[in-house]
């Protein structure tokens, strides 16, 4: 973007917000963000305003102060208890006295909660569906979105900061965890008896339809025997989650492979992946976190727009279903379906990109 769009340049915030509602992938792709505005501001205090359960994707990100959290199931406590912790909320960001709020949501709440911050810089995105006054009062200043459909998602959350004079280049993801995490790892590692180099396989999403084969997950699993490393496979608490872990582990004939599905939180999880020679799985944080550790990761992908969502980073193979056999528009999926549109991918590339690592 020219720098006529630098509207902020000699602006020197104190306190920023971040606000991003949306998944755990989506978080670990707004930590480009975080790193440039704490390499180019070292002094700030950066905050971030995110959803609950997304909260551990940054619990420990070293360049952060505060963490305001939404609670998606205040509604459910009825709208006296939801009125109550928005109002909390809102006089707790307002005690912050923030001097620039970065909106990288879409939520018309965020565009309020930006105009209620009193925040002398307020940047948000002009997005198509949100052009109205109500939007527009809420900043002081909307980023064009105009080539975002081209753009990775880290591309896109990084174009608001043209607003600023910085850089957009060389964005870098990111994902942290605490000592107590990696302790922790090596202590359930210890317990499988897994004493050398391992691989990390997380073959599920919380969306099946992004999901490969059981068969196919356990004829890679067969396939990296020779390899002399265990398979560590790792999934989230969640029911359907654990079964297809349960089903996958059923179907190998590999004596060195171990489940410690369920058995993880995400910063947990995180110290697990950092610690593998290779992670594979579907488009999911998971993978997400493998790319910001730069630990080499095989991801496969369905009918989901691998442009923006394509694992970020130079250590890793993306292998799309769509270059074996016809996929439907990602725009035109039921989320809810139960077919797995991975299946024609082949278990003899996804074993050649794992080797290309392991062997490379």
């Amino acid at each position: 973007m020219p720098n006529s769009e630098a509207k902020y340049a000699a602006f020197t915030p104190r306190r920023i917000l971040l606000v991003k509602l949306r998944h755990h992938g989506d978080m670990v792709l707004t930590t480009p963000v975080i790193n440039r505005l704490h390499q180019h501001y070292p002094d700030a205090e950066i905050d971030v305003l995110l959803y609950k359960e997304t909260r551990p994707i940054l619990s420990e990100h070293p360049a952060l102060s505060v963490i305001h959290v939404i609670d998606r199931t205040w509604k459910k406590q009825g709208i006296r208890y939801q009125l109550k912790q928005e109002l909390l909320l809102l006089k707790a960001v307002r005690a912050r006295h923030y001097d620039l709020v970065i909106n990288l949501a879409d939520q018309w709440r965020s565009s309020l909660l930006s105009m209620l911050t009193g925040a002398k810089v307020r940047l948000g995105f002009d997005y198509k569906k949100r052009r109205s006054l109500l939007w527009r009062a809420g900043h002081t200043h909307l980023v064009t979105t105009e080539n975002h459909s081209k753009l990775h998602t880290v591309e896109q959350n990084m174009s608001i900061l043209s607003a600023l004079g910085l850089s957009v280049e060389d964005a870098q993801t990111s994902m942290h965890y605490s000592e107590s995490d990696k302790a922790f790892c090596q202590q359930l590692l210890k317990k499988n008896k897994v004493d050398g180099g391992y691989i990390v396989i997380q073959p599920t999403s919380r969306w099946i339809f992004k999901c490969w084969d059981d068969e196919k997950f356990a004829s890679v699993i067969d396939g990296l025997g020779d390899t002399g490393m265990t398979v560590v496979m790792t999934a989230g608490p969640d029911k359907k989650e654990l079964e297809m872990v349960r089903k996958i582990q059923d179907l190998t004939h590999n004596p060195q492979v171990i489940s410690v599905a369920g058995q993880l939180s995400l910063t947990q999880l995180a110290a697990m992946i950092d610690g593998a020679k290779l992670f594979i799985g579907v488009d999911s944080a998971p993978m997400h976190m493998a790319a910001a550790l730069n630990t080499p990761c095989v991801a496969l992908f369905g009918p989901t727009k691998m442009q923006h969502w394509r694992p970020w980073g130079n250590n890793n193979t993306t292998i799309w279903a769509g270059d074996y056999a016809p996929l439907p528009t990602p725009d035109s999926i039921d989320t809810k379906t139960k077919q797995r549109y991975l299946h024609a991918i082949p278990v003899s590339d996804v074993l050649d990109a794992a080797r290309s690592y392991l062997h490379g």
